[in-house]
């Protein structure tokens, strides 16, 4: 009788060794995770606005803007490009 009682505080000590172990791994890799996601607006918004403001400077004076003019009908895909980056870049936000 008394070797079933040791054979039972073994494996309850075991499962307690294993649930520890396992509650140290998850607190280690909550270490390693990216704490969150909230820096995803305060880039991706701004860069979407400046796509924006860059396609409404170019329409409105971009024939008086000296590198404006002369990298021509590229400001267009730039600001695409940058509208683009903006949306593409806020299916990060969580």
């Amino acid at each position: 009788m008394a070797e079933s009682k040791v054979r039972k505080q073994a494996a309850a000590k075991q499962k307690r060794k294993r649930l520890a172990e396992l509650a140290e791994k998850r607190t280690e890799t909550a270490r390693l995770a990216p704490a969150g996601r909230n820096w995803v607006p305060a880039v991706f918004v701004p860069i979407g606005l400046l796509g924006v403001i860059w396609m409404v400077v170019y329409n409105l004076a971009g024939q008086d803007i000296g590198f404006m003019r002369s990298i021509g009908d590229w400001n267009v895909a730039i600001g695409m490009i940058l509208i683009v980056v903006g949306f593409s870049g806020m299916t990060l936000w969580k």
